[in-house]
């Protein structure tokens, strides 16, 4: 391939490679010519051209295929518009020659299309260059159109388009010509000819005026009469033209209209002339064959689709605000034609005409309508319903009769009610909440109008009321619960009448069935009423015979939709219901005889309705309320159902006596049986099998039923990718609602309300606006396949076999047309059936139960019908899957094989084809491994078989089936495979688009099987892929849209497994372009594939869609806003749930990689679709600039709107965004939050930001958009719509959480958010207003609290704006009114309420903070006796201590009560199912029981919050606090003596106390044991925080310790947390709660002993605490025992060195200690305090069991934390762990004579291992040897007597201190030698004189050296004085006669320091300061031993001299000095080291 990318083409290669090849290297010539010529330069083009043209002119006449003649075409014109064109004539002439040649042989054919491509793509190109030459061109185009074949018409007609396109107004003189040959080609055989005229006209029409004024009758007579039979792509086509004729028509171009004086045609004229079309069509036509089944001069519904779809081009083209100006005159139009007599004149045929009508108004009126202009729409259709009713009342009432013609009017009305109250319906609830101006405004008076329907006569129209009611109440729920208690007291008040019960009783079925998609729900006790009146209309049916029929019919019904309402209300009225259902029908066999023999025809016809509506109520119960279905409930519903069965044997009897009329009664019956059946486990009904299926069975069969009715579920049961096969049933596309009606099953499309009321409650089908039921006849039908397949796996094998022989039987007997319905029937049922049983994992059978299946079906692989066809494929595939076994799927295969090998007709070939694929479907690859090979080459003959497209078709399709089964099997055929595809690609005429489009699917089979390795390099690899992407380039170039679709998906597979090969700079333009396509499933491909490379590449795919824009110009619609404005703009336009979702992904895949770096551009995109409030009219630009001179513009834009005529007018965002849009921009804004915190958290710091910005002015930073963000938040949260105000309280919300600390550079002391406090008021006080709905209210009062706890706001005046919004709010939760209480369900006050109390929670707890830290912070050294004054000096602008908390301080009281009822409803919602009945009957103080599920999970996400405040309230006032008592002025009295004192009070304190502590405990244990994974871990935090708080309080420390086994629990479910969940803030939390345990225990023994003690009982003391007297612990319920596992987890978790297991692992490599993170390090300092204090717990003999664990935890944690740090502080652990020594060492344990010896072994043991930790180690350079020391010092000093004369331990004693003395480091110098004197002044002489023998000398000897060095750093002058003070102190401790001894050391060592006057003045800073610090000793010593000193100095005389030297040096000094040096010693004294804590 690498070979065809040349600019001239490689002949010498071309002539190397096979024939076969060669197509495909000039096509990728041809492809790379296209790319390249464009780019060259035009020197080298001109050099080459001559040669160039001779190349691709010589192509012309080598016959080249479809795709290759298009690149041909377009490469030539191209050539000579950049080259010269002095040739282009020659060329030219050659293409007419060929044109004009008379060879009419096959073989030419190719040859003369490739003359016409070029033709045509010449003129295109160069236009009016080429001169006068045209009409020659023309004139032979059109003579060869006459000759031409199908294929050659096609291209011609295709040619001249684009001539005439080329040449605009210049041809105007052939225009008359084209337009006569080409219109007669208009009703051409061919449907690819038809769509080719509909397009040469559509540009003819550009400047042919004639078209649209003289001809405009005969364009339209045309256009409807080629709609005749017409296909869908033709029907598109020739409704775009005939709509832009007629838009054209009605509003001309400027330029055109300025040529000649021409009438316009007037508004009234054009619709005239479409309504005939809709009404009469293409009269004067034979009637396609389609219709001549049907009779009747009924207009082809061809036409009536097609006829729709031009009224939507009309109206689209004229643009949204021709639409707003004459929408009146538009709507009258449409209804009328759905008025008049020939749309309605069967029922069929008015629900068609309904269907198409709706159509219209939902894609003008939903589409091209801003919101606002959608609401004055609304208004209109109100004024059209409510001039109909009138006239129909007028009707009605007219008593006398005059009025004849007024009962056809009535019921034509019917028909415009429907249309106009569904479009009502439709636009309410797609407006949501932004409607409530439309329902609101009483001059409209939407609710009374559409109220009004309900009483009409007909029951469509009473329905469409009904339905649009639902609608009104899904889109504002506050109007639900009005509406259905209006509907009750009309039905109460206008019983009498049976339009007003049936009416009004469909609105609340309606309205109940609309409940789910509210999430507030209705108040419980609307569900009472209901039944109420359910219950007496059923009473009382009997009483009236006018009304029996519909007073039963509305009971059912509403009972029906009550079920809907979920199990959780129906609960309660379920006995009611079953007893109303069993007494519906008789009770037994006999009553059932005796019933027979009764009544009339009229009493029959109310009895099966009322059981019809029985059963059917029953349905809905199974459906909705499957909770409740027990086995009990099972048995006792299966009693009527029995019934029910047994009585449908008997009905036609019935029949036969009362007339015929019951049947439709008795359908309805059976219906709902087979409904609730389907629905019921079959196991239930076994023993009715035979009678059930005897019914099934001839029910499908058509038996008794004379009407060849078929099911309408082949479709479904068929495989969805085998629809291209089935031609008619249509893929998905836009107008899928309409084209439904051309289905050639029954009724297909014709879903009215009317056919089943009962549709009106039950949830609307996903993808439909309103559920269309179909007519009764088929429904009956489906539901009886439907029960089939449910029943058929549990039949025994003989009633299959008799039933499959049946079928055939049946399928022989009938003839003609009705053997296709029964076949039909049948073989949905036996689909449906295999289904069943594959889905149940059961076989089909015997051997003779498969012959029968296989007969029948292989019967119908050679059925004439292509969708039988199908089904028979699908069932052979199906059969094979249930059956399994190898031999039958080969014989299967075989006869196929056999089959395809001798049959020549069409049929068989696709048929058997199909079977082949069907086989490998269902098999898989494994399970038909060995008939690949046969199978694949059977299918690559026949797919080469050029003479009928139709096999080509079905072999393609089932090649891809089984290349997509076979997997990697099917790997050895790729090549031939890949191939043949990429041959019939370049050789099959596109008008076979279904030949195309299965290509396209084995295409991408085939890529997926080849997969991953297309990344490879290797030759055949590169061959594969590059046949792969020439495939795809061929594809994407064909004009039909799914091939393109196919296209683009095998590009994204592509991609998918080799992204470097996919060339994204021309895919995405593509796909950009596709974004606007006019067709669904080419949207729906080009957003599936944008959103799979938005996932890699988002910043290249928006880059090249910018390029895109700034080449295209005009024609595309992506402006500077980019891709990112595109998708966001067709959010608005797109109703395809698919469409919509993958948009949103890719946007958000953008957003994610994007929106960091692009951010000014992501928050404006943002911002401009949160701007477009609702206020904005109909069409308006996305940019706000653009209004300005609109009026200007309106002249203008006439002659523009013309330029992109259809569906590019559509695309341009003409539309405000709507609201869902808007909804998902809000939630983009908290997205981008988001990734800017995770991005950088300059985003977030002001400072930071404007000095990145004045470096970088491109950069940009969130924080410099506050401004923005806020306005964002804030436009949202006061929107119109419910939706977007919750996202817009979400954003404010994140906003404030984000920003709330970023200071603000300007004023210190402030934050930047201050500004925008009334922007933040603002924006929450509508929320609050009493219309609110709960649930944005609850989210207002998170927001609330998040404000107040954020502390921005320090001014209370300022916080008081927000503040009293919550105040207001918590009135409303004490008077016990919610605003919601009448509108919504209990759940939603609940909810209400919940948020209110969990956001005083959340602002207390912040309060109680700032309090304690406030509490906290040093008082102010001033006046002691005025604080009060004190407070009020500080002045506004500080915050006064117990600022916020004032703020609460009044509501606290009734807080506290509130807050402790809902722990306690939350404490009972929270136990398990099996103690639900200990549940309070009339439910708690926030929620009822009948709300209690939802309730539920209101509750669980507000306790958490709500226990931190309780705990910290009980903590600040100690639970002093009575229940009972409200008023909280109760005398304070302190706890202890109030639990001494036994008086009653005390008593229910006490109980209070433990009440409290119960209901605290349980739901924090509760909680903790099992926090779901999606819990937030703040409800951990503050459960913790809460428990710790608890904790602090002495009566809970009490309650906690009598209880051990408690305490024991909550340290278990403690560890258990541990093991769960990370975050060091959860652990450090968790260890606080552990030390309040351990205290409390601790305190709580010491009590105990305390009291002993005083009463004298000293022997019992040693057995209290834990392990008594034999030191036992027992785990699981030992305190210690507990507390000792969580320990030792935390401290193995974050030191695991620690583990003895770990190191002799043999893997272990040991560690180096590590320095701990911050966190780690404070958990395992808080953990080891805890460690140490445990021994406390535990009488001796348990101390002694846990002993050896502490203090081996406590030395190793030491050991693995003492590491040296750079300013030598001392690391957290460490001190702890020093700590932790000491306390173990003085324990009062040491005391107790019981253990003496094993504590005595464990302290030499423990000082042992230090001493080997401290060991000097290479391994561990760093170890801190000061820690170590300290910790040796801490054991000497503690534990003295344990250790005397120990000498082992004494020598390493020595040694460390020795090591340290000697220690280079002047730091640890220093420690030792304060250390040492600690030790050295020990009062145990025994323990410290062996050290001052020992370590006495050496430092002597470094003290002396120190006169050689003298000290050079303040450090090392430290050491020096610290050696000193111990030699002092050693002094002052010597006896006096051993004193001058001493002395002598000292003294000579100190003047050894001085220095002499010479010295002195340039001696360093250090070295003055030893003289100082020395001189000032010496003086000071002198005085306290005067006589030793003497001794001394005497002895040496050059002492002497020295010192008198130095002080008088000193004394020369002046005065001044003096002074200065008297202030020195506490210079001096200034560096000594205090130590962190004090351990000694």
């Amino acid at each position: 391939m690498e070979l065809a990318h040349s600019l001239l083409l490689n002949e010498d290669a071309l002539a190397q490679i096979t024939e076969a090849k060669r197509p495909v290297f000039i096509f990728e010539w041809l492809r790379f010519l296209d790319k390249v010529l464009v780019a060259a330069n035009k020197v080298d083009v001109k050099e080459k051209q001559k040669k160039l043209v001779e190349q691709l002119t010589g192509l012309i006449s080598s016959a080249p295929g479809p795709p290759t003649r298009k690149l041909l075409a377009k490469n030539l014109a191209t050539l000579y518009s950049i080259g010269d064109t002095f040739t282009v004539f020659q060329t030219l002439d050659k293409c007419n020659e060929i044109i004009k040649s008379k060879d009419d042989t096959p073989a030419y054919l190719p040859t003369k299309l490739a003359a016409v491509a070029c033709v045509g793509a010449f003129y295109e190109k160069m236009g009016r260059m080429l001169g006068s030459s045209f009409p020659d061109t023309i004139n032979n185009l059109l003579k060869a159109l006459k000759s031409a074949e199908s294929q050659g018409r096609g291209e011609i007609l295709l040619s001249l388009q684009k001539v005439l396109s080329g040449l605009g107004g210049a041809a105007a003189s052939c225009h008359r010509d084209i337009y006569k040959n080409a219109r007669s080609l208009l009703t051409d055989r061919s449907m690819a000819v038809r769509c080719a005229v509909a397009k040469c006209l559509l540009e003819l029409q550009n400047e042919a005026v004639f078209m649209w004024t003289t001809e405009l009758e005969n364009v339209a007579t045309l256009c409807f009469k080629s709609l005749e039979g017409s296909n869908y792509g033709v029907r598109v086509a020739v409704a775009k033209l005939l709509g832009t004729v007629m838009a054209t028509a009605l509003m001309p171009k400027q330029a055109a209209v300025m040529r000649q004086n021409v009438k316009r045609a007037t508004l009234d004229e054009v619709l005239e002339l479409m309504a005939t079309g809709f009404l009469r069509g293409g009269s004067g036509f034979l009637k396609s064959g389609g219709e001549m089944l049907k009779g009747g001069a009924s207009v082809s519904r061809e036409v009536r689709v097609g006829v729709t779809q031009a009224y939507v081009v009309f109206v689209t083209t004229l643009g949204g605000q021709w639409l707003e100006r004459n929408f009146a005159t538009f709507l009258s139009h449409v209804l009328d034609l759905v008025s008049h007599p020939r749309a309605t004149q069967t029922h069929v045929e008015a629900v068609y005409s309904r269907r198409c009508v709706s159509f219209m108004l939902r894609a003008t009126l939903g589409g091209l309508l801003g919101e606002k202009a959608q609401i004055a729409a609304g208004k209109e259709i109100c004024q059209a319903i409510s001039k109909q009713m009138r006239a129909v009342e007028a009707v009605v009432n007219d008593i006398s009769g005059e009025n004849k013609a007024g009962a056809a009017d009535v019921s034509a009305s019917q028909h415009v009610m429907v249309c106009a109250l569904k479009e009502l319906g439709s636009l309410v609830q797609s407006l949501s909440a932004t409607a409530s101006p439309l329902i609101q405004e009483p001059s409209i008076g939407l609710l009374e109008t559409v109220t009004s329907v309900l009483l009409h006569p007909s029951m469509a129209a009473r329905l469409a009321a009904a339905w649009c009611l639902r609608c009104v109440a899904v889109a504002l729920p506050y109007q639900l619960s009005p509406l259905l208690d209006r509907c009750a007291e009309r039905i109460n008040n206008l019983k009498s009448s049976p339009e007003a019960v049936s009416g009004y009783s469909f609105a609340m079925a309606a309205l109940l069935g609309g409940v789910h998609q509210c999430p507030l729900g209705i108040p419980h006790s609307k569900g009472k009423l209901v039944v109420s009146i359910a219950e007496d209309l059923l009473r009382t049916a009997a009483q009236n015979s006018r009304l029996s029929l519909q007073r039963t019919q509305a009971g059912w019904l509403l009972l029906g939709a009550l079920m809907t309402l979920g199990s959780s209300l129906v609960r309660y009225h379920l006995p009611k219901m079953l007893l109303l259902w069993r007494n519906v029908f008789p009770r037994s066999q006999k009553e059932l005889e005796a019933e027979k023999a009764r009544g009339d025809s009229f009493t029959w016809q109310v009895t099966l309705e009322g059981r019809a509506g029985a059963l059917c109520a029953m349905r809905s119960f199974v459906a909705h309320c499957p909770e409740l279905l027990t086995e009990d409930v099972i048995r006792r519903l299966m009693t009527p159902i029995e019934c029910a069965m047994t009585m449908m044997s008997q009905v036609p009897a019935i029949t036969k006596v009362h007339g015929a009329h019951l049947k439709a009664s008795a359908a309805m019956v059976r219906l709902r049986l087979y409904d609730i059946l389907a629905l019921l486990p079959p196991k239930t009904y076994e023993g009715n099998f035979n009678a059930l299926l005897r019914e099934l069975v001839a029910e499908f069969t058509l038996t008794d039923n004379s009407a060849n009715t078929t099911t309408s579920l082949l479709r479904s049961l068929c495989h969805y990718d085998d629809s291209v096969l089935m031609g008619s049933w249509l893929q998905e596309t836009d107008h899928k609602s309409i084209e439904d009606q051309l289905q050639p099953n029954s009724a297909s499309g014709s879903g009215a309300l009317e056919h089943d009321p009962s549709s009106i409650y039950l949830r609307v089908p996903v993808g439909e606006a309103i559920p269309g039921p179909l007519p009764l006849g088929v429904s009956v039908i489906d539901a009886s396949v439907a029960l089939f397949g449910v029943v058929f796996p549990h039949v025994s094998f003989k009633h299959r076999l008799q039933m499959l022989d049946h079928f055939a039987e049946c399928i022989k007997q009938a003839k003609g047309v009705r053997q296709q319905a029964v076949q039909l029937n049948i073989f949905t049922a036996v689909l449906s059936a295999l289904k069943g049983l594959a889905e149940n994992k059961s076989t089909l059978g015997p051997e003779e139960v498969r012959k029968s299946a296989l007969a029948l079906v292989m019967g119908a692989l050679d059925n004439p019908n292509p969708i039988l066809r199908c089904a028979a494929g699908e069932a052979l595939g199906r059969m094979a899957q249930v059956v399994g076994e190898a031999t039958f799927i080969a014989r299967m295969a075989q006869t196929s094989f056999d089959k395809l090998k001798s049959a020549r007709d069409v049929v068989s070939r696709t048929g058997h084809s199909l079977a082949l694929g069907c086989l490998h479907r269902y098999v898989g690859g494994i399970g038909s491994g060995q008939h690949l090979k046969t199978s694949v080459s059977i299918l690559l003959a026949l797919a080469q078989d050029g003479s009928s497209h139709e096999v080509q078709t079905w072999s393609l399709h089932s090649l891809a089936l089984i290349v997509d089964s076979s997997g990697p099997m099917y790997r050895g055929y790729v090549e031939p495979t890949l191939s043949l595809v990429l041959t019939l690609l370049l050789t099959v005429p596109p008008s076979h688009t279904e030949v195309h489009q299965c290509l396209g699917r084995c295409l991408g089979a085939l890529i997926t099987t080849v997969g991953p390795e297309l990344q490879g390099n290797g030759a055949t690899i590169s061959t594969i892929r590059s046949s792969c992407l020439v495939g795809c380039a061929i594809m994407q170039d064909h004009s039909d849209s799914l091939v393109q679709a196919a296209a683009i998906s095998c590009l994204q597979q592509l991609h998918m497994f080799a992204p470097r090969h996919v060339n994204l700079s021309s895919l995405v333009p593509c796909l950009c372009v596709h974004l606007c396509s006019s067709h669904l499933l080419l949207r729906r491909a080009a957003v599936a594939c944008l959103r799979q490379l938005a996932q890699r590449e988002a910043a290249e795919v928006c880059e090249y869609a910018m390029s895109l824009a700034k080449k295209a110009g005009d024609d595309l619609n992506i402006t500077e806003t980019g891709l990112e404005g595109v998708l966001f703009g067709m959010l608005d336009r797109e109703t395809d749930r698919k469409l919509c979702s993958d948009i949103h992904d890719t946007l958000g895949h953008m957003l994610s990689s994007l929106a960091v770096e692009k951010l000014s551009h992501w928050l404006k995109l943002c911002k401009d679709v949160l701007a477009a409030t609702t206020d904005v009219g109909g069409a308006v630009a996305f940019e706000v600039e653009k209004e300005e001179d609109s009026e200007k513009k309106d002249e203008m834009d006439d002659d523009t709107m013309f330029t992109g005529l259809g569906d590019d007018d559509k695309s341009k965002p003409s539309v405000a965004p709507r609201w869902v849009t808007r909804v998902f921009a809000a939630d983009c804004l908290c997205r981008i939050i988001l990734l800017c915190e995770n991005a950088d958290k300059a985003h977030f710091d002001l400072a930071t930001a404007r000095f990145a910005q004045a470096k970088n002015p491109k950069g940009d930073l969130l924080v410099l958009h506050l401004s923005d963000l806020i306005r964002m938040a804030f436009m949202a949260a006061t929107d119109h719509s419910n939706q977007l105000r919750m996202a817009g309280l979400q954003a404010l919300e994140d906003i404030i959480k984000k920003f709330a600390s970023v200071p603000e550079p300007e004023f210190p002391g402030h934050v930047i958010l201050e500004q925008y406090q009334a922007n933040v008021g603002a924006a929450l006080r509508p929320a609050f207003s009493p219309d609110t709905p709960s649930d944005i209210t609850a989210k207002a009062c998170q927001v609330c609290s998040t404000w107040i706890g954020s502390g921005v706001v320090s001014d209370l005046n300022d916080l008081r704006r927000v503040h009293n919004l919550l105040v207001s709010s918590l009135d409303k939760v004490q008077s016990g009114k919610s605003s919601s209480s009448q509108l919504y369900s209990e759940s939603a006050t609940t909810m209400e309420k919940l948020a209110v109390l969990k956001a005083w929670a959340e602002v207390y707890v912040v309060a109680m903070k700032i309090k304690k830290e406030a509490e906290a912070k040093p008082a102010k050294p001033s006046r002691r006796g005025d604080e009060d004054e004190d407070e009020d000096d500080l002045g506004a602008d500080v915050l006064p201590p117990d600022s916020l908390i004032t703020l609460v301080q009044p509501e606290l009281p009734s807080l506290s009560r509130l807050w402790l009822a809902m722990l306690r409803d939350y404490a009972l919602l929270t136990l398990p199912a099996e103690f639900s009945s200990q549940l309070p009957p009339d439910g708690g103080a926030f929620y009822t029981p009948e709300t209690i599920d939802t309730a539920r999970l209101h509750y669980r996400g507000s306790w958490a919050p709500v226990l931190h405040a309780v705990a910290l309230w009980l903590n600040s006032n100690g639970f002093e606090v009575n229940d009972n008592q409200e008023d909280l002025s109760s005398t304070p009295s302190k706890v202890p003596n109030a639990l001494q004192g036994s008086s009653s009070s005390a008593k229910t304190l006490e109980e209070s106390v433990k009440d409290r502590m119960h209901l605290m405990l349980g739901v924090s244990i509760e909680f903790l044991c099992f926090p779901r994974p999606e819990e937030p871990i703040e409800h951990v935090m503050s459960c913790l925080q809460a428990l710790s708080t608890l904790l602090e309080t002495p009566c809970a420390k009490t309650h906690m310790a009598e209880d051990q086994l408690l305490a024991v629990e909550l340290l278990n479910v403690l560890h258990r947390l541990l093991l769960t969940r990370d975050p060091p803030a959860v652990q450090l939390q968790v260890t606080a709660v552990v030390q309040e345990t351990i205290r409390a225990a601790v305190d709580h023994l010491q009590q105990q002993r305390a009291n002993r003690e005083d009463e004298g009982e000293k022997d019992s003391l040693t057995g209290l605490g834990e392990g008594g007297d034999t030191g036992e612990l027992v785990p699981g319920k030992s305190l210690v025992y507990a507390a000792m596992e969580l320990l030792v987890f935390i401290l193995v978790r974050h030191i695991p060195q620690l583990n003895s297991r770990v190191k002799e692992s043999p893997s272990h490599a040991p560690l180096r200690p590590q320095r701990l993170p911050d966190e780690s390090a404070r958990l395992v300092a808080n953990t080891v305090s805890i460690l140490a204090e445990l021994p406390s717990l535990c009488s001796p003999a348990g101390a002694t069991t846990i002993l050896p664990t502490v203090l081996f935890l406590i030395t190793g944690v030491l050991k693995e934390t003492a590491i040296k740090t750079a300013d030598n502080s001392v690391p957290v652990p460490v001190s702890a762990a020093l700590q932790g020594i000491k306390t173990t060492i003085t324990s009062p344990l040491a005391r107790e004579e019981s253990i003496q010896t094993q504590w005595t072994t464990l302290v030499r043991s423990s000082l042992a291992s230090v001493l080997e930790y401290s060991h000097p180690d290479e391994s561990r350079p760093d170890m801190d040897e000061v820690s170590m020391l300290t910790a040796i010092t801490l054991f000497l000093l503690s534990a003295s007597s344990e250790l005397v004369g120990v000498i082992v331990l004494q020598k390493g004693c020595m040694d460390r201190f020795r090591n340290a003395l000697n220690s280079s480091d002047p730091w640890v110098q220093a420690r030792c030698y304060q250390l040492l004197l600690s030790v050295f002044q020990h009062s145990n002489r025994a323990l410290s004189t062996p050290y001052i023998h020992a370590l006495a000398p050496l430092m002597v000897e470094k003290l002396k050296a120190v006169e050689r060095s003298r000290p050079g750093t303040a450090a090392e002058l430290q050491a020096v004085q610290e050696g000193i003070r111990v030699l002092e102190n050693l002094v002052s401790m010597g006896e006096e006669k051993n004193r001058v001894q001493l002395l002598a050391l000292l003294v000579p060592t100190l003047i050894s320091y001085l220095l002499d006057e010479n010295a002195i003045s340039s001696a360093p800073q250090v070295s003055k300061n030893l003289h100082d610090f020395a001189l000032q000793n010496l003086m000071r010593i002198g005085p306290l031993y005067p006589a030793a000193f003497k001794t001394v100095i005497g002895a040496a005389p050059e002492l002497k001299t020295r010192l008198e030297s130095a002080i008088r040096a000193n004394q020369a000094s002046s005065k001044a000095k003096a002074a200065a040096r008297q202030a020195q010693p506490t210079v001096q004294a200034a560096p000594t080291i205090k130590l962190k804590t004090s351990f000694f």
